[in-house]
């Protein structure tokens, strides 16, 4: 099993709890079973069930299972800014269990949906970088195409932040330069702050640069 670290903002207002909240989900109705307009309360309640498991059960795996649930009762209602929040979460946790496949197609596929909406878009640049990421742990000349693909689809990517990091690093990394990788990653940092999913990313795709060591590495 894979030590995952759960977000810190999540309440912790249950923490007695010491058995899985198990008598919770035989008893709750499944999609086809629920009327219509009462998908967002059987979303609400997933959700809350996942919180339980990734805060005070530390089980990752059901976390995810109980996101993608409440993912799909958002979307019967058509919200789905919700459903997304929930799928963010999802592939921010298959990425951190190396389910790098899963983590690029809600990433891919939430980026698609949002680069065309004016009040949106702007968030697309994310989860494409996000997406490059994961590819880049798996495979240097599948980022390099992801990153192609992406500037097709979304033009206003190449000219982002994120998007000319992607480039250095995949430089970086073909060159075999881990001081190059370190100099462009904080040279981002110092403008935009990195968070904790993607230090862990970044880290993981220097440690394949030859002669960076096994250890637990450094990007600052």
């Amino acid at each position: 099993m894979h030590s995952v670290k759960p977000p810190s903002s999540t309440c912790s207002c249950r923490a007695n709890t010491t058995q899985p909240p198990a008598l919770w989900t035989p008893g709750m109705p499944t999609r086809r079973q629920t009327p219509k307009g009462r998908f967002t309360i059987a979303a609400k309640h997933h959700i809350t069930i996942a919180e339980i498991y990734e805060t005070e059960l530390v089980d990752i795996e059901k976390a995810i299972a109980h996101y993608e649930q409440s993912a799909d009762y958002y979307k019967g209602e058509e919200s789905n800014s919700s459903a997304n929040k929930c799928l963010l979460k999802v592939a921010a946790y298959a990425a951190q269990l190396e389910q790098y496949q899963k983590a690029i197609e809600i990433f891919e596929q939430i980026g698609a949906n949002t680069m065309d909406n004016p009040l949106l878009k702007y968030s697309a640049k994310d989860y494409f970088f996000k997406a490059a990421l994961c590819h880049f742990i798996v495979d240097e000349l599948n980022a390099k195409l992801a990153l192609e693909k992406y500037e097709e689809m979304f033009p206003a990517f190449t000219d982002s932040r994120e998007c000319k990091l992607l480039k250095k690093l995949l430089e970086a990394h073909e060159e075999q330069n881990s001081e190059a990788y370190t100099e462009a990653v904080k040279e981002f940092d110092s403008i935009s702050r990195l968070d904790q999913w993607l230090t862990t990313m970044l880290l993981r795709i220097k440690k394949s640069i030859q002669g960076d060591g096994e250890g637990d590495g450094d990007l600052k």
